[in-house]
């Protein structure tokens, strides 16, 4: 790839996990305008819940999640008291009419929870949410937390996907970043959570990691095929330091440069493909038969906060410190801090603390967005029977951008703009030309290669 192709279009833009993007959330968003979202939702609307459990009983210094560092459990079983009181109050205000299919436990580490916890906690949910038939259960494991117990437990509530973090099996990369975990704690979980017939296995590899080479990444790549996961998830580390200060303790001199990120990229992805799964989206690899292959092939691929997806689902309710829905009406966001999340919510209130409206403009460039982030493709006809005149701004654009284009990353042919496979690294930043919010400068973003 040439040089000056990766740093003209690697710049930091978003993840684009949602549109508008998080930094643009706004206090304007309170419980009031919340209680009328979730009442507005019926008997034709399907949801999905996210679960957030912000602890974890050490902190790996590329995280950048909302979490924190605990060894007691007395702040876990405090919270979770809390987290059940969020889930009755807002089960009392969505209809039972409103079905869920997905439920995703997230964090932090979910599997830090003792078994009865976790069985208590999908208790509540069932008790205070009409269920569909079978609900994709989707849980993020840490190795270091699991025992037969846990994974007892993990198959009570029905979990049917567990996703596994593993980011690098190299000794001196796992020391870096403060993420020690061997590739036979690794597989023990696979055997463990496929033995009580978990039917999907996702694991997750960073690549652009201190002191990651191509030659590191390589072996961890084999070690993870020879897995078998039915699923692979291949980010890019995002170094931000200004957000999250524990980062600060990963040397930067360390950190691989944007062409060797590049490459490390590439050659991951040609490994995957090659061992026989697909590419999905711009970090996802999938065996051909699983879920997400054919959501790409029916162009109903998804994106929201959890990364590529085949949740259909109209709304997506957050319950947990920090966590982030989206209904029909636009985002919300919780409180982050979890002892104020906790007394909001232990008074009967809601967590909402911002949020955003999306306005019928949002609406066209959110779906813009996604289909490019998704389908690597726009079909303006599509978009036209879907918006009508509020598309035509984002056409204009899309054609603007086509034609004064000398670097063959996108095409405009028969009414369809579409990303070149020499495009296709950079569609973070081909999407962020449909960004109205980008330059108001509002938050920082990490590199987008």
């Amino acid at each position: 790839m040439n040089t000056e192709l990766l740093r003209k279009y690697s710049g930091a833009v978003p993840r684009y996990t949602s549109y508008p993007t998080a930094p643009h959330f706004h206090e304007g968003i309170d419980n009031d305008t919340y209680r009328q979202w979730l009442g507005a939702l019926n008997h034709r609307n399907r949801i999905s819940l996210y679960l957030h459990i912000p602890y974890c009983d050490r902190l790996c210094w590329f995280c950048a999640c909302h979490t924190k560092h605990t060894l007691r459990y007395e702040p876990i079983a405090v919270y979770l008291e809390a987290l059940k009181q969020e889930i009755a109050t807002i089960g009392a205000l969505v209809s039972p009419d409103a079905v869920v299919s997905a439920v995703h436990f997230g964090g932090g580490s979910p599997t830090m929870l003792k078994p009865e916890d976790m069985v208590s906690l999908m208790d509540c949910l069932r008790r205070h949410f009409t269920f569909g038939l079978d609900p994709e259960i989707s849980v993020e494991m840490d190795p270091n937390d699991l025992d037969d117990s846990r994974y007892d437990a993990l198959a009570a509530v029905g979990m049917s996907r567990a996703s596994l973090g593993v980011q690098d099996f190299d000794d001196k990369v796992q020391k870096t970043i403060n993420r020690i975990q061997s590739f036979e704690q690794t597989k023990s979980v696979v055997d463990a959570v496929r033995a009580r017939g978990v039917h999907s296995v996702n694991c997750d590899i960073l690549y652009g990691l201190p002191f990651q080479t191509c030659e590191t990444l390589k072996k961890t790549v084999d070690q993870i095929v020879s897995l078998d996961p039915d699923r692979v998830a291949l980010f890019g580390y995002a170094h931000v330091p200004w957000m999250k200060k524990h980062q600060s303790l990963i040397p930067e001199h360390a950190l691989p440069d944007i062409a060797e990120r590049y490459r490390q990229m590439t050659m991951a992805g040609e490994m995957l493909k090659q061992a026989g799964y697909r590419a999905v989206g711009i970090d996802h690899f999938a065996k051909p038969a699983d879920t997400l292959c054919q959501a790409v092939e029916a162009r109903a691929l998804r994106r929201n906060f959890q990364g590529y997806t085949t949740d259909t689902a109209d709304a997506l309710i957050g319950l947990g410190a920090s966590s982030i829905g989206r209904l029909p009406q636009g985002y919300v966001q919780n409180m982050v801090a979890t002892g104020e999340y906790q007394r909001i919510v232990g008074e009967g209130g809601l967590a909402v603390v911002k949020g955003i409206e999306l306005s019928q403009e949002d609406q066209v460039r959110s779906h813009v967005i996604e289909r490019l982030m998704c389908d690597f493709a726009l079909d303006f006809a599509d978009i036209d029977q879907r918006f009508g005149k509020a598309s035509h701004s984002v056409r204009t654009q899309a054609q603007q951008f086509a034609a004064g284009n000398s670097d063959g990353v996108v095409r405009m042919e028969a009414g369809i703009f579409a990303v070149t496979e020499r495009g296709k690294p950079f569609v973070r930043n081909i999407a962020a030309i449909f960004d109205t919010y980008l330059g108001n400068g509002r938050g920082r973003h990490s590199v987008a290669v």
